[in-house]
C-alpha cells in the first residue's frame, strides 16, 4: 500500500499562531485582498493581560531586571501596564466603546470608509461567544485559550480568564488596526566563508567585509526562516567573527 503524505494542516489566522499564514490569507484572499488592513477586536480585560510591547524600552522592568517590579506588574498588577496603556490611550490605530455599535462607528471613522457592518461584526463575535459556553468547543480560538491555560506560567501572566468579548464586565470594547510592515529581509550581501564581500563577478571586493544583518542575519541563515529578534544574534556574532579573524589575518 502506498502511503500519500496529508496535506498540512490549516492554520488558524488568529492572534498567537502563524503571522506569515494569517498574512498569506490576508494577501491572497480574494474578497479582502485588496484592503491595506485587518482588525483585531478584543476587550479591556484582554489587553491588560495578553498586550506585550517588542523592545526594551517598552519593557523597563524586564530591562532593568527588577523581579520585583515585574511581578508587581505584569502578575500582581491590575490594569495594562503603563506603556501598553499609553498605547490605549493615545495609539493613532486603537479606538474603543462601550457597545459593539460605537466601536464600529469609530473603526470605519478611522479608515475614512464604511467598510465594516455592525451586523455582520456583532454575527461573528456572538458565534465566537458562544462557544466559550461549551466545554467540548471544537472552535481553534477556545482550544488555544484553554490550552495555553493549562500552562501556570501562561495562566497567571500571559493569557486572560476566558470571558465572552461581549460580555459588558470585560470591557470597554478595543478595536486595533492592524497594518502591514516588513521587519526582516530573507536576503544580503553575499560573501565567502571569510565574511568578504562579493562583487558582481562573484569575487571578493578588496577590503570589504559584511557581517550580521547586511550579511543575510536579520532573517532566515542558520535559525531558519521564521527566526525573529534574539534569533539574529547567533549568526551576527558567528559572521562577525569570520570577518574579524579574516581582517585580522589580512593586516597582521
Amino acid at each position: 500500500m502506498v502511503r500519500r503524505p496529508r496535506p498540512p494542516a490549516a492554520r488558524p489566522c488568529l492572534p498567537g499562531y502563524d503571522t506569515l499564514g494569517t498574512l498569506r490569507h490576508l494577501r491572497t484572499t480574494e474578497d479582502i485582498a485588496g484592503y491595506d488592513h485587518s482588525w483585531f477586536v478584543l476587550t479591556r480585560r484582554i489587553i491588560e493581560k495578553e498586550f506585550a510591547l517588542s523592545g526594551s524600552e517598552q519593557n523597563p522592568d524586564i530591562t532593568a531586571k527588577d523581579r520585583a517590579g515585574f511581578l508587581r506588574t505584569r502578575l500582581l498588577g491590575k490594569g495594562a501596564p503603563g506603556p501598553v496603556d499609553a498605547f490605549l490611550r493615545k495609539g493613532a490605530d486603537f479606538v474603543s466603546a462601550t457597545t459593539l455599535e460605537q466601536l464600529v462607528e469609530k473603526m470605519n471613522a478611522l479608515t475614512g470608509k464604511p467598510l465594516l457592518d455592525a451586523a455582520v461584526v456583532r454575527r461573528q463575535i456572538e458565534a465566537r461567544d458562544l462557544q466559550m459556553e461549551n466545554a467540548y468547543s471544537k472552535d481553534a480560538q477556545v482550544q488555544g485559550i484553554r490550552n495555553a491555560r493549562r500552562y501556570i506560567g501562561d495562566r497567571l501572566g500571559r493569557v486572560a480568564t476566558p470571558h465572552r468579548i461581549l460580555d459588558p464586565a470585560a470591557g470597554p470594547l478595543i478595536g486595533v488596526k492592524l497594518n502591514i510592515l516588513t521587519r526582516k529581509t530573507l536576503g544580503g550581501i553575499q560573501t565567502d566563508l571569510e565574511s568578504r564581500a562579493l562583487g558582481a563577478d562573484g569575487q571578493p571586493v578588496e577590503g570589504l567585509y559584511a557581517a550580521g544583518e547586511v550579511a543575510g542575519f536579520g532573517g532566515g541563515g542558520v535559525h531558519g526562516y521564521n527566526a525573529l529578534e534574539g534569533t539574529f544574534l547567533g549568526g551576527c556574532l558567528f559572521s562577525g567573527r569570520a570577518a574579524g579573524r579574516a581582517a585580522a589575518a589580512r593586516t597582521a
